[in-house]
């Protein structure tokens, strides 16, 4: 037996329960909102300062070519959730706060799967999967217990038009408006602090979807100034401060070993944003980095679908890894489920892929081997292996190696010609299978 087989061995007879085997993993799903793939220190950026998280990609492993589920919020909560793009799960557009409908009722989300195996479970944050009918709410959807906003912070006036006010919510009901969103991030750490106390020696799964940095960006008055990146730098450290907290609560409680942590954003950065949300303070450059990547939020870009994208669990993923491995938070439903000895539901196509074997070093290759670039019900692009394939509409088809071109500046469509006729072959059959 090797050493790392050892401390897994260790690792389990530590998690042990006498008469009951060994304990279920604890999960956390912590998911920035509209941050940019070179917004954190790990990641680059020269000014914003992000020491917790950028601790827990040297504790764990940082992914290069990690990907949301969709470029625009709804969709990618959806993919997350349920392991299924949200074309294939019924819920490909954004909701607004007068919108119908929601996340389909026949869709199994992860939360529901592993709260039927036990698991005490906690939603904080944007919910955004439906809000109109008690029955889309996270109560009903495998949580239970709910804290947070079910939508976009910035959907009220004058940013939105709509009557409905902009509020919190615990459980299945209303518990104040939301005037003041400097604490917004700050509320939501406490109340994973108190869910993990209180959930004791039992299994648990958190699902935290922050707000931000979606606009309006905010931070308390004591932190702001403090980041070179203006307010945004400020909001994203405050984040990573409130990060630190809740990993900080792990290790004094000597859940480490026991808690596969994940971070991700639900997609890129907001650019080039619309007249009507340059009101009340916000200014164009409140907005995140993309690094060398193109395109942004709400394009089928690199820049709208690679997302940071961190995971560390102490003693099962070895520390100070890289990796440029292809995965996505579509890799979350099988991931966990596999963590926790589960098997995946039935009856049901999955587009996610376990990637246990990847986290813990026992193989240097992911599962995935591609990827589709959906927006709304519309697939512009796919990937497999280096290649990606794009044709958005009436322009005209082009390809890109993204290891040695991950800006996508250089089309090689009329170099690689069979390379091209095969992903546009794909692309086409796709578009009608899903």
């Amino acid at each position: 037996m090797n050493r790392r087989e050892l401390l897994g061995s260790l690792a389990g007879l530590q998690q042990a329960v006498p008469g009951r085997g060994p304990r279920k993993p604890n999960f956390i799903v912590l998911f920035a909102d509209d941050m940019g793939y070179g917004d954190l220190g790990c990641y680059g950026h020269p000014n914003i300062r992000t020491p917790h998280l950028d601790r827990m990609a040297q504790q764990g492993m940082r992914f290069t070519s990690g990907y949301a589920a969709a470029s625009v919020c709804t969709p990618s909560r959806a993919g997350l959730l349920t392991g299924r793009y949200a074309k294939r799960a019924g819920l490909p557009g954004n909701l607004g706060p007068d919108s119908a409908g929601g996340l389909p009722l026949s869709e199994i989300t992860l939360s529901q799967h592993l709260q039927g195996a036990g698991y005490r479970t906690m939603a904080i944050g944007k919910w955004h999967l439906g809000h109109n009918s008690r029955s889309y709410l996270p109560r009903q959807r495998g949580f239970d217990e709910y804290f947070g906003l079910l939508y976009s912070n910035d959907m009220i006036p004058p940013w939105v038009k709509t009557e409905k006010p902009l509020q919190l919510w615990r459980n299945n009901e209303p518990v104040e408006g939301v005037e003041d969103q400097s604490r917004l991030t700050e509320r939501y750490g406490q109340e994973a602090i108190r869910f993990i106390r209180e959930a004791g020696r039992n299994p648990f799964f958190l699902y935290l979807p922050f707000a931000m940095p979606h606009l309006p960006v905010s931070a308390p008055a004591e932190r702001r100034g403090r980041s070179r990146a203006g307010l945004y730098g400020d909001t994203i450290e405050t984040l990573d401060a409130v990060i630190g907290d809740i990993l900080r609560e792990l290790n004094l409680r000597g859940l480490d070993r026991e808690t596969l942590v994940l971070f991700a954003s639900d997609n890129g950065p907001w650019h080039d944003l619309p007249s009507r949300m340059l009101a009340k303070g916000v200014e164009p450059w409140d907005t995140g980095s993309k690094s060398l990547l193109r395109g942004a939020k709400g394009t089928t870009w690199e820049g709208g679908h690679r997302v940071p994208f961190l995971a560390r669990w102490t003693g099962r993923i070895p520390a100070g890894q890289v990796s440029s491995e292809m995965v996505s938070t579509l890799d979350y439903f099988p991931t966990l489920s596999a963590a926790a000895g589960l098997a995946m539901p039935e009856g049901r196509v999955h587009d996610g892929h376990n990637l246990l074997p990847l986290l813990e070093a026992r193989t240097g290759k992911s599962p995935r081997t591609d990827y589709l670039y959906f927006l709304g019900a519309k697939l512009e692009a796919v990937r497999e292996g280096p290649w990606k394939y794009r044709q958005a509409g009436e322009e005209k088809g082009e390809l890109f190696h993204l290891e040695r071109d991950p800006g996508e500046m250089y089309d090689v469509a009329g170099r690689e010609g069979d390379v091209a006729a095969r992903l546009a072959g794909r692309l086409a059959e796709d578009r009608v299978r899903i």
